[in-house]
């Protein structure tokens, strides 16, 4: 018998989410006993900031321009490689993924992802022997909605309906006590929600296992990503009428407008309700119309779904080691992608290359039996190391194919550890945008390439160090532009080359 692969993934999880980063709120004690036990990266970024490129990333090992999924609505090819695949042809590992995939568009009805459960069906698919899929609601065409409607047909209405069926596009109302944004008390029992419904369905998988089995299992948690409608017997965990606005908020409409005018136009033009630049967020709110008693209910449902999803780990935590398999089992846990929960006057995420959206939480606990020191490393580390690494959990050298190299775990391996690269391309509603960014010795540029908004010319320069909020980008500043022109110079020689052929975006997400 070799180890066995935990991987753990949320979705739309700030760093600062969990307890080991800094998190005062939400008690994780679950996740940060994985960091104690094991390995914390502090500078882990996503190599791109929507759920689809970077997800596509984490299941290849490959950059977004190589895998060619440039955004949300375009497929990863059916033939496109699967670090899953590679440890079953390679190693015999059993394979799941249990939760939201998301490696096809939701809204392409000839997607196998869309048609498993109608089918009845749980795969094989990508490398993966067994898949139960769920998304961020009740109603569609995974497995978790269908669970709901066969089951329990009365609650399918409890949940936010995150599309407007007669435009496709997201809903912008709000109920709560405040009337925030894809806002809901959802009335639905807890174990009915789809964080418990992930975890037990990922016992039931773990349980169907032999004790001899090696296995990789991929357990995805659709939260915290909006919509915010945590279940209603919950929220009294936190109240938000007794939180300060998070610490990224400016604190007035005049200090957003002055932070936001100093960086390229989208980002003001997005605030003022202008100018929406992606899919990301509901197209008819204005971001400028967000109330500080908004925010703190948004900030307060956010932390009831993460301690939700940490409850959850805990108890697939206890299987594990009631199975007799802790001591040799790896977990990693990270995210997609991040939030903005009111950094900048925003909320949601789009093309903006920011510690908000791209830093994300990433915790290696390796398997007890490996004897690997737990420890604590600023290296700058990316979604495209994962695939290395379960290759060096498995004790196969990386495919070909994969672009990253295996996260650090001796201070030497981190110490080599330079730069991390994140990339941007969208068009939406005949507005194209594209970006390059990368992080480097505590500073963040992002180039702006020609589209139908910039020339080639912007861009964004920002010192971690004195400005770790962002909010002073230093891009045309005389004093930095030799720093500047160095890290272009870098990013450029880094940027990965893009397929020969772009794939087609077959819907909008």
């Amino acid at each position: 018998m070799g180890r066995k692969i935990l991987f753990i993934t949320t979705d739309q999880m700030r760093f600062d989410a969990i307890g080991v980063n800094g998190q005062k709120i939400a008690r994780t004690p679950a996740i940060d006993k994985l960091a104690k036990d094991g390995i914390n990266y502090t500078r882990c970024h996503a190599q791109n900031v929507v759920c689809m490129p970077a997800r596509s990333t984490m299941v290849t090992g490959q950059y977004v321009s190589t895998h060619g999924v440039w955004m949300n609505g375009v497929p990863l090819p059916a033939d496109a490689p699967s670090v899953a695949r590679y440890l079953k042809e390679k190693k015999d590992y059993k394979t799941a993924l249990i939760g939201k995939a998301h490696f096809e568009p939701f809204l392409d009805m000839a997607a196998y992802e869309n048609r498993m459960a109608m089918l009845h069906e749980f795969g094989p698919h990508r490398g993966f022997d067994h898949m139960e899929l769920a998304a961020h609601g009740a109603r569609g065409l995974l497995h978790y909605p269908r669970f709901l409607m066969e089951n329990h047909p009365e609650v399918q209405d409890f949940f936010y309906p995150v599309l407007n069926p007669a435009t496709m596009a997201q809903n912008s109302f709000g109920a709560g006590d405040t009337g925030a944004v894809q806002v809901k008390h959802n009335k639905v029992s807890r174990e009915l929600y789809h964080t418990d419904w992930v975890a037990e369905r990922t016992l039931a998988y773990l349980d169907s296992l032999s004790a001899e089995d090696d296995w990789f299992v991929w357990m995805s948690f659709p939260d915290p990503h909006h919509p915010w409608d945590p279940p209603e017997s919950e929220i009294g965990r936190v109240n938000w009428r007794e939180l300060d606005v998070p610490a990224g908020y400016p604190g007035s409409h005049e200090k957003i407008d002055e932070i936001l005018s100093a960086k390229p136009r989208h980002w003001r033009e997005w605030w003022m309700g202008e100018r929406v630049t992606c899919y990301e967020a509901p197209p008819d709110w204005v971001p400028k119309t967000l109330t500080t008693d908004q925010l703190r209910e948004i900030d307060a449902l956010t932390h009831v779904k993460n301690e939700l999803i940490d409850e959850a780990v805990g108890r697939v935590m206890a299987k594990v080691a009631a199975r007799g398999w802790d001591g040799d089992t790896d977990v990693i846990f990270s995210t997609d992608h991040g939030e903005f929960q009111g950094d900048y006057g925003l909320l949601f995420k789009g093309p903006h290359h920011v510690e908000s959206l791209m830093r994300l939480p990433l915790i290696w606990r390796p398997a007890p039996n490996a004897k690997i020191a737990p420890q604590s490393f600023d290296a700058p580390v990316g979604q495209v190391d994962f695939a290395p690494t379960f290759c060096e959990i498995a004790g196969l050298a990386p495919a070909e194919w994969m672009e990253g190299s295996a996260l650090p775990h001796t201070a030497a391996n981190a110490a080599k550890r330079e730069a991390v690269f994140t990339e941007w391309d969208s068009e939406f509603n005949g507005t194209s945008v594209s970006l390059r960014t990368l992080y480097r010795d505590g500073w963040i540029v992002t180039a702006y390439n020609k589209s139908s908004l910039y020339d080639g010319h912007e861009g964004e320069l920002y010192d971690l160090k004195n400005d770790p909020r962002q909010w002073r980008n230093l891009w045309d500043e005389p004093s930095a532009a030799a720093m500047k022109a160095d890290l272009l110079d870098d990013l450029r020689a880094r940027e990965p080359k893009s397929r020969a052929n772009k794939l087609n975006r077959v819907a909008s997400v």
